[in-house]
């Protein structure tokens, strides 16, 4: 068995192809073939179901695979051990960002981690929280931006900030000009609520702080289970054209939103979600993730609370 070989079987448990992989990893496919197969005998078991469109990773693969990747990382912690004078903010960093944090913390981020680290470009993956923890644990990102709860076996979470949630609303609506709502009036049935589509983990934070609304929306009561959007700019304009109000991530709102629709803040306890940054146990560069979140705080985001105190450079 070699690192090459383990190489070779996450390479196709990642492209469910083998000659996808064999490019991946800059080898024919017979040899990857070859390679794959000598130790599958040498184990035992087969790995991969051939046949079809895309080959299949069996049920031992799927265990096989996972601790293949973990080998390769701890090889890799091995070449950085023995190469001290190397430094971990050089080089590309992947990064996982969901689509309701992306678009309004990576242009403040970015900035702010080109001082702090110049040499470290990153590449970025945006996508659905569920989707960015398979990429995690397959090692296809290093590291992930999602709102909590996140609880997956293996990782480590940095918090970085707590962010409110506000009121959207069309100009002229009867809660324009109220100092506050409160997250139970959002299951009113004269309202509209605009919400996500399933699979935006947003969409369960807006439902989860408002039991009522939550009631609602589950039994297809109102308009509350008929409304969704795709995104939250697709929402925003819906409610500015008077579709109805929706919940918004205080960070979403810019101001030259004022002349498209209303937003009122909620009453105590407002609700909120919270952000963390999370990556493997096994990820080597520790120090690339700490500089990261430094650059989060050093970010300037407005209408979040950061929590650098909390921190204090280390993982929950």
């Amino acid at each position: 068995m070699t690192l090459t070989e383990l190489r070779y079987i996450v390479a196709v448990a990642r492209e469910r192809h083998f000659g996808r992989a064999a490019q991946r990893c800059y080898v024919s496919q017979p040899t990857l073939s070859i390679a794959i197969k000598k130790l599958e005998d040498e184990l035992g078991v087969m790995l991969f179901e051939r046949g079809g469109a895309e080959v299949a990773v069996t049920e031992i693969g799927e265990r096989i695979v996972e601790q293949a990747q973990r080998v390769l990382e701890e090889a890799d912690a091995i070449k950085r051990l023995a190469g001290e004078h190397q430094n971990e903010l050089v080089g590309p960093l992947k990064l996982g960002v969901i689509f309701t944090i992306g678009p309004y913390l990576l242009p403040k981020l970015i900035p702010a981690l080109r001082v702090l680290a110049p040499d470290m470009p990153l590449y970025l993956e945006e996508n659905y929280t569920a989707r960015l923890a398979e990429m995690l644990k397959r090692g296809e990102v290093d590291a992930i931006i999602v709102a909590d709860p996140f609880d997956e076996p293996g990782t480590l979470a940095y918090p970085l900030y707590d962010e409110p949630f506000v009121v959207a609303t069309p100009k002229g609506h009867p809660w324009e000009k109220r100092a506050a709502v409160k997250a139970q009036e959002l299951g009113d049935e004269g309202e509209s609520v605009l919400l996500l589509t399933q699979g935006n983990c947003f969409r369960d934070q807006v439902l989860a702080s408002c039991s009522e609304l939550a009631s609602r929306q589950a039994q297809h009561g109102g308009l509350a289970g008929m409304l969704q959007g795709s995104s939250l700019n697709t929402i925003r304009h819906m409610v500015a054209s008077g579709m109805g109000i929706t919940v918004l991530p205080t960070t979403s709102v810019g101001a030259n939103d004022a002349a498209l629709f209303s937003v009122v803040p909620f009453a105590d306890p407002t609700p909120l979600r919270r952000v963390m940054l999370v990556t493997r146990k096994q990820f080597s560069r520790k120090k690339a993730i700490e500089t990261l979140q430094q650059a989060v705080f050093r970010s300037g985001l407005e209408g979040v609370t950061m929590l650098e105190e909390e921190a204090a450079g280390q993982p929950s």
